[in-house]
């Protein structure tokens, strides 16, 4: 019951920034985009794999293959998000939130290999 209600945090926290990505049309801002070195259409592929990723993991609770789908394509981005925010010089502190969603998404990973 534990791994469901994880995937219902992670999938409803991910699936917010990631409609935001496509509503926007992959449009974050002039400061986002040159400190980030992104532009619109990484972006919005960004913001698809999230909020597909989430729903595959609110699927989750139908079988672990949806999990392992949405935990590939949401660990995919956050890695990357990850990544550009330590590049870009923030720290811990900025990539945090990305991190504590990439570690529970990857427990979760692994837990589906359990019997």
């Amino acid at each position: 019951m534990l791994k469901y209600l994880v995937n219902l945090y992670v999938g409803s926290k991910v699936i917010e920034g990631g409609l935001d990505k496509i509503k926007a049309d992959g449009n974050m801002g002039e400061e986002f985009e040159s400190e980030f070195n992104v532009n619109d259409d990484q972006m919005k592929i960004a913001g698809y794999f999230e909020a597909i990723g989430s729903i595959f993991l609110f699927l989750s609770i139908f079988g672990k293959m949806f999990t392992r789908l949405g935990t590939f394509m949401i660990n995919a981005v956050l890695g990357v998000a990850i990544l550009k925010h330590l590049k870009a010089g923030h720290g811990y502190e900025g990539s945090k939130k990305a991190l504590q969603l990439f570690g529970l998404n990857t427990l979760s990973f692994f837990e589906t290999f359990r019997k």
